[in-house]
């Protein structure tokens, strides 16, 4: 079977908890971001940009997630904070891919939304290419206002993902996928 197919009929999330250090460094990143980049784009908007959280930046990020959590929950015990903040810092990188639809004369904004959920996916699948584990996930924070503008998210931007890469501390069990003959109908 050929390697890409293997690849993307094995892909598999790895939750941020089983993401540990090593992450991609530089050049890695680079061709991480290159390949997420390179999806369907009706009008060659670039509807999508991408904020890296790696180093200190991860901690900031999961400070603010943490203040934003408390000042809504300000009963929140020491563990929950800290969970709080582990959404960002877990595993050692986090790209956010930032959908920047506006109104076009041509294209939907759906499409245009779609293009940057496409940056998701490449960007999960060359992680896994690479030999890193990753997901893809939002959380509540994704679709706070107060959080996504600390976070450097524009009032005019939604948050597609946040993709969560590091090396996978163990083996994963598949999950159960649906069967060709209960989502595939003909015309």
């Amino acid at each position: 079977m050929n390697d890409v197919i293997h690849l993307l009929k094995t892909r598999r999330s790895t939750p941020p908890p089983m993401l540990a250090a090593p992450g991609p460094d530089e050049a890695q990143l680079e061709t991480l971001l290159t390949i997420a980049s390179r999806v369907p784009d009706h009008g060659k908007l670039s509807p999508w940009r991408f904020i890296v959280f790696a180093g200190e930046g991860r901690k900031r990020a999961g400070d603010i997630v943490a203040q934003v959590a408390r000042a809504d929950r300000p009963g929140m015990s020491a563990e929950q904070i800290e969970a709080e903040r582990q959404r960002m810092t877990a595993a050692p990188l986090v790209v956010a891919v930032i959908s920047t639809a506006k109104a076009h004369p041509k294209i939907p904004v759906s499409e245009q939304v779609s293009s940057a959920s496409a940056a998701c996916m490449n960007l999960l699948i060359a992680a896994q290419a690479m030999g890193f584990g990753a997901s893809w996930l939002t959380n509540w924070f994704a679709f706070d206002r107060r959080a996504l503008s600390l976070l450097g998210v524009n009032d005019d931007e939604t948050v597609a993902g946040f993709i969560h890469i590091g090396s996978p501390t163990g083996a994963l069990e598949d999950r159960p996928r649906p069967a060709l003959a209960d989502i595939v109908t003909r015309f």
